[in-house]
């Protein structure tokens, strides 16, 4: 059975890839370019095969990080995916391809933080109508929007 420390040594081996002290979850920052490699490595190679979830951290003038965390059930192990994607950019490869879950959280990134997932096969607004301007979980999203429900 693979262990942490075995996860650990393969990621460790990727350029560009940085692991963070502490196995639970284990955490790597990935270049946003291997994003898609490295989750498919994971899956295919180590026994990743359970999507659980996505979302986004908007560190204003440093960008946007793409977070996604990802289990091997039977070895008990996380690994907590992380993809600065850098100052203006708002695209990253989609992990739909290999994960069939990430479909609607990266829909939902999409619709809050104007993420465009390279790949996707169905990319557009999830939770707010479609005539909306904006995403709202952007710390310049405007707080004082005319848009429902902040009137």
């Amino acid at each position: 059975m693979i262990s942490a420390a075995d996860v650990r040594t393969r990621l460790t081996a990727i350029d560009g890839v940085a692991i963070a002290d502490g196995d639970s979850p284990l955490t790597a920052t990935v270049p946003a370019a291997q994003w898609l490699t490295i989750a498919t490595m994971l899956k295919e190679e180590l026994g990743f095969g359970y999507f659980s979830f996505m979302s986004a951290v908007d560190w204003k003038d440093d960008g946007l990080e793409v977070v996604a965390s990802i289990d091997n059930i039977d070895a008990r192990l996380s690994v907590l995916l992380k993809a600065r994607l850098g100052a203006g950019v708002t695209t990253c490869p989609s992990l739909t391809p290999v994960y069939r879950g990430a479909n609607w959280m990266e829909r939902e990134c999409f619709d809050m933080f104007g993420i465009t997932f390279d790949g996707h096969p169905d990319l557009r607004r999830i939770l707010l109508p479609d005539d909306w301007v904006g995403h709202p979980l952007l710390k310049s999203y405007a707080v004082d929007t005319p848009y429902p429900p902040y009137r």
